[in-house]
């Protein structure tokens, strides 16, 4: 007879796979639904901080645990019973199980001892990782049997105390009801676990750092709350006996904006000099390269603004880990993760030559794309009001409901109807404060454009007219910002504007800021 029944086989291969997935994706309530049958309690996929309570949220995860403490008893009086008939694939599938149950059963302490941690209001140990140590020992590790994981209580209370701090560091940071904004959460989901969480957890935990991330979109989109979450994201390991993280990562984000800085100064504030390296280098001075410690990370923002002589440096920091100081010869190692940003479309910069393509090949092992806000409000309309409600709080406090009302009708009012929103977040929130203060916000004038210059060639009849009609498609793509927002305006199939749209011709758009910087929009 069999260890575990067909019935209980199928829910622990079903809580397999919810543990498994990516919260912030259509897969986890998919996976959820498949687990709890007709007691799977709809709520869709946005999880957006505006706008859901996560404890709400999470009401088939405790749905399941409740049957998990139910069932999960007898399974292990069972193995402990017959520890021969305990196969590879019953093992894995209890293992999961009791992985899934035991983070949720201690996933409000971590909240609680991670909210704490930020307020300042908590002492330095982690008490209840003797009692988190005792739980796991006692389902996982058999007293006269081969243990049932590989894995130490340390490195699991670690694992479980990221899973905890990353899901809150995107949660809050990335805000937005809307289909991109959620893709966007599940990106830096994958760039913090991958898209494959047990072999994270088996070996890739340790080697992530090692990976550059990458980091691009139109300005005012986030990029640096993206870098910051997943830099503040990272596995820390945890020292049993003295029941203290290693090291603490929020201590260790190191944000370099290089479109404020000089040639000299990027290279000074990343390698670090030596005194009379350069005009004004009184004393050697450490880079934060350096000074970043092996769980922290250093944040290039704008990187595509770096001078050609600082783009090999930095390839060969990637390429080997290994680089000099300014006026020195002596190699030092970086121990640390890279994280890179860039407004600008760095494949068009690579045909001008003002970007190398083997660095840019080095910065791509791992991409994440911010979407515009009219890209958003285009997949989604109810978005604009969500954030602005948003905003509105974060700016007038206990009056945030009436400057949200009073922004929200200026907007749909005043402002033209499919306002682009060229300044993406950064914008709008500057037009609540504008309405806050003046009650009225006057856009940035439109830059002039060159478009007509697009058809001179038809107004002397060498066009032919499927090259006018992709260049019209390419022309209100640009303006829209999306695929949908083209299609809305030209009356066309998506699928036909975006087989129309030059994608030369775009980046020409672009550089002459009739475009924005997005790439791949839907």
């Amino acid at each position: 007879m069999p260890l575990l029944s067909t019935a209980q086989t199928r829910f622990l291969e079903a809580v397999n796979a919810v543990a498994a997935a990516n919260p912030f994706l259509a897969e986890l309530a998919e996976a959820e639904r498949a687990a709890l049958g007709a007691e799977y309690v709809h709520q869709g996929a946005h999880w957006s901080l505006q706008v859901d309570d996560p404890q709400k949220l999470r009401a088939n995860a405790w749905r399941i645990c409740e049957r998990l403490e139910a069932m999960m008893p007898a399974i292990r009086a069972r193995i402990l019973a017959e520890p021969s008939a305990v196969t590879e694939a019953v093992a894995a599938l209890y293992e999961g199980a009791v992985v899934y149950m035991l983070y949720h059963r201690y996933y409000p302490r971590f909240v609680a001892e991670l909210a704490a941690r930020r307020s300042g209001e908590t002492q330095a140990r982690w008490g209840f990782c003797r009692e988190f140590e005792g739980d796991w020992r006692a389902w996982l590790y058999p007293p006269d049997g081969r243990p049932l994981s590989a894995f130490s209580a340390p490195h699991m209370f670690a694992f479980f105390s990221q899973l905890a701090r990353a899901f809150h560091q995107i949660f809050e940071s990335i805000i937005g009801n809307s289909a991109p904004a959620a893709r966007l959460r599940a990106a830096v989901w994958q760039s913090i676990f991958t898209h494959d969480l047990h072999r994270y957890r088996r070996n890739l935990y340790a080697r992530m750092g090692d990976l550059v991330t990458l980091v691009t979109g139109p300005s005012g989109t986030g990029k640096e709350l993206v870098a910051r979450a997943i830099a503040l994201s990272r596995y820390v390991p945890f020292d049993a006996r003295a029941l203290r993280f290693e090291d603490d990562p929020a201590s260790h984000f190191h944000p370099i904006h290089i479109a404020a800085l000089t040639g000299t100064l990027v290279e000074s504030e990343l390698f670090g000099h030596r005194r009379g390296s350069f005009t004004g280098a009184a004393q050697d001075r450490k880079g934060w390269l350096e000074a970043c410690p092996p769980l922290g990370a250093v944040f290039l923002d704008e990187i595509g603004e770096l001078a050609p002589e600082i783009q090999v440096k930095l390839l060969r920091l990637i390429e080997t880990r290994v680089f000099s100081a300014v006026g020195d010869s002596a190699p030092r190692r970086f121990e640390g993760k890279l994280i890179a940003a860039t407004n600008r479309e760095l494949s068009f910069e690579i045909q001008k030559g003002q970007f190398r393509e083997d660095l840019y090949y080095r910065l791509c092992s791992d991409l994440i794309r911010t979407p515009s806000l009219r890209r958003q409000i285009d997949e989604s309309p109810e978005v604009l009001r969500d954030l602005v409600r948003f905003l509105a709080g974060r700016i007038a406090g206990a009056d945030g409901d009436a400057l949200a009302g009073e922004a929200i009708a200026f907007i749909e009012t005043q402002l033209p109807a499919r306002y682009a929103w060229p300044g993406n977040y950064r914008e709008l929130e500057q037009c609540l404060r504008n309405i806050l203060v003046r009650r009225e916000y006057a856009p940035p004038p439109a830059r002039e454009s060159s478009a007509p210059d697009l058809f001179d060639e038809a107004r002397e009849g060498t066009l032919s007219a499927d090259e006018v009609l992709s260049r019209y498609c390419t022309l209100v793509y640009a303006k829209t910002g999306s695929y949908e927002g083209a299609a809305a305006c030209l009356k066309m199939d998506r699928r036909t504007v975006k087989a129309k749209v030059d994608l030369a011709l775009l980046q020409r758009l672009r550089v002459e800021g009739i475009a924005g910087q997005e790439g791949g929009a839907r």
